[in-house]
């Protein structure tokens, strides 16, 4: 399956000069919602991956909402286990609705899009002590330049390093170039 070809006919890919969640800017966003709106094709890309994620042995699956949630959820109806979901609190993520943690419970942090990976480390926060019952990760894409956790795996449907700028290094800034907000306007 050509991942890349599947993300630029659905207008997943695009240019210009973006504010990322991060607090970065960037060239390239990668609209997530195009996939998330597909629930097949979101189901379909996914499932290319689930021999890695069987592999894990995972147990639970835990997102952010909204988009990490619906990639959670994908993930969890694939394994045939649970999906519990992260709400905003402040600048926290943490777990509400009675989602409760067990001993037994072996954990896959979802999440949509990587680039520094601190949604994961506000989820792995917001999980405390049980934090280490964290097995691994996935992302639909991952943007990052390097891995923030080289203890787990971090698996994703599509890999693409992609510059990203402070906002007073940006090159994109300095040339005037306007820029655009897109999705989450608050930094996780």
């Amino acid at each position: 399956m050509d991942i890349q070809r599947i993300l630029e006919e659905n207008n997943v890919i695009l240019k210009g000069h973006f504010l990322l969640s991060s607090g970065l800017h960037s060239d390239i966003y990668f609209e997530k919602f195009r996939l998330l709106e597909k629930p097949s094709l979101l189901y379909k890309i996914i499932t290319t991956r689930e021999k890695e994620l069987r592999e894990l042995d995972v147990n639970l699956c835990v997102g952010p909402l909204t988009g990490g949630a619906f990639v959670a959820f994908a993930i969890a109806l694939i394994l045939d286990i649970k999906a519990y979901y992260m709400e905003k609190e402040q600048n926290d993520l943490v777990l509400r609705r009675d989602f409760s943690i067990g001993e037994h419970h072996h954990i896959l942090l979802c999440d949509d899009v990587l680039t520094t990976g601190s949604s994961f480390q506000k989820m792995l926060k917001g999980l405390g002590q049980n934090a280490c019952k964290v097995k691994g990760y996935f992302v639909l894409i991952d943007r990052s330049a390097e891995v923030f956790d080289d203890t787990k795996p971090i698996l994703s449907i599509y890999k693409s390093k992609q510059a990203t700028y402070k906002p007073d290094e940006c090159p994109l800034c300095k040339m005037g170039v306007p820029l655009q907000t897109r999705g989450s306007t608050t930094t996780l």
